[in-house]
């Protein structure tokens, strides 16, 4: 008997601020994860302080050690060259996630 393989995923994001503050992050659920920036869920955090809540990148992997190896890498870049990943997918700095939230997810 087959055993049905459950699909992961998992993703790397960039948030930024209206003042191109940036967060590197990954999750096993974009749209939870950022609708739980977007609430500022832990008010104390640094994304909550600096009102970084945009989504601007993101990255999808399989696996979880590739995704947490992504973040890692970006982590560090210096500045410059994390603006040019987002503008490659994202040259306006538009939020990705616009339109996901009418209620939360």
């Amino acid at each position: 008997m087959e055993e049905t393989m459950r699909v992961h995923r998992y993703f790397v994001y960039i948030l930024g601020n209206r003042g191109k503050m940036l967060y590197v992050g990954v999750t096993n659920n974009i749209r939870r994860r950022v609708w739980e920036h977007k609430a500022k869920r832990n008010p104390k955090s640094f994304t909550a302080r600096y009102d970084i809540d945009r989504l601007l990148y993101f990255e999808e992997f399989r696996y979880v050690l590739d995704a947490i190896a992504r973040e890692k890498e970006i982590k560090g870049w210096r500045r410059e060259k994390m603006i040019r990943l987002i503008e490659r997918m994202n040259h306006k700095w538009r939020d990705l996630s616009e339109g996901w939230f009418a209620s939360s997810p």
